[in-house]
């Protein structure tokens, strides 16, 4: 258990990092969610992420991950009171995930500004999973189902590397790695996007795709597409990665990313999204990043 010099220490890194990229963190917000994950927060890895989006821009998020898979994040979630109760089918999928699918870990993603947002459930990296299992699993949006074909045409519908749920939004992300020997070239990212009707991509997202080693879908419940596709790299060198100048806010955590450890290198997962109204950015920097975390994102990202 995390004590609380600990957490008013971690609180005032978050703080800090926030305010280094524009956001003025809330502690009515982001205390309440700090204690209610405290047991587990000396074993997590750490890690903030800034976004461009529309939704997420005025905000910095925060992750914990390793969260030992005996313990359900959603739960907890309720029981600390940092998000409403809904009789919305997400509200179950974490479970029904578990119940159907070996879970490796778990992880949570909450922001300074808006709060508890999402769970992860991360699937043992040597037993992806079926995007068929994922559809004989009632709470999962019939959109996973609705693009089978799609997943089936990109050599994916058995490469499920995790699942993650948006509580507040209501939607679910299926991560994707691509099979050995599946390049992301241009060609095929071009023929990813077309598929799901989304924009031509940017010279970034293609250049990012290169060292991408998969990619998530959003969806939700209430449409049969795909609401936006991401492709995520981890790197040293997040401009070189998307090949060109970053947005102020990302450039910001990209060279002011507090670390645990400071003679550890320092390592990042730049995203570019795609959706039908355009292209935006994520930025991940690793806090606290175990050797587990490490060995776990190049297992998922790399080929």
């Amino acid at each position: 258990m995390a004590g609380t010099t600990e957490l008013e220490d971690l609180y005032s890194v978050i703080e800090d990092a926030a305010r280094q990229t524009g956001v003025t963190s809330s502690r009515e917000t982001v205390w309440p969610i700090m204690t209610t994950y405290q047991d587990v927060i000396p074993q997590s890895a750490i890690a903030f992420r800034v976004e461009t989006s529309a939704r997420r821009s005025n905000d910095f998020s925060c992750r914990f991950t390793m969260i030992p898979k005996e313990v359900d994040p959603y739960a907890l979630a309720l029981s600390g009171g940092i998000t409403p109760r809904t009789d919305h089918p997400v509200a179950s999928l974490s479970a029904d995930i578990a119940a159907a699918c070996p879970i490796d870990n778990y992880g949570v993603d909450f922001g300074v500004v808006g709060g508890f947002t999402k769970t992860f459930q991360f699937f043992p990296p040597d037993d992806l999973q079926l995007i068929s299992t994922l559809t004989g699993i009632g709470a999962v949006p019939p959109a996973v189902a609705e693009n089978a074909a799609f997943f089936e045409r990109h050599g994916v519908a058995d490469q499920v590397a995790l699942t993650g749920m948006d509580y507040e939004h209501k939607t679910f992300n299926v991560y994707l790695k691509t099979p050995d020997g599946y390049l992301l070239e241009p060609k095929n990212v071009a023929a990813i996007l077309g598929d799901l009707d989304m924009p031509e991509p940017s010279e970034a997202l293609q250049t990012l795709a290169r060292s991408a080693g998969g990619f998530y879908v959003t969806l939700n419940w209430d449409s049969p597409s795909v609401q936006r596709i991401c492709f995520s790299a981890m790197t040293l060198d997040p401009a070189a990665t998307t090949g060109g100048r970053l947005d102020p806010k990302i450039e910001q955590l990209a060279r002011n990313a507090p670390s645990a450890d400071p003679d550890a290198e320092r390592r990042f997962i730049a995203y570019v999204a795609s959706s039908p109204a355009g292209e935006y950015f994520k930025l991940l920097s690793f806090y606290r990043a175990q050797p587990d975390v490490v060995r776990l994102w190049r297992e998922y990202e790399d080929n």
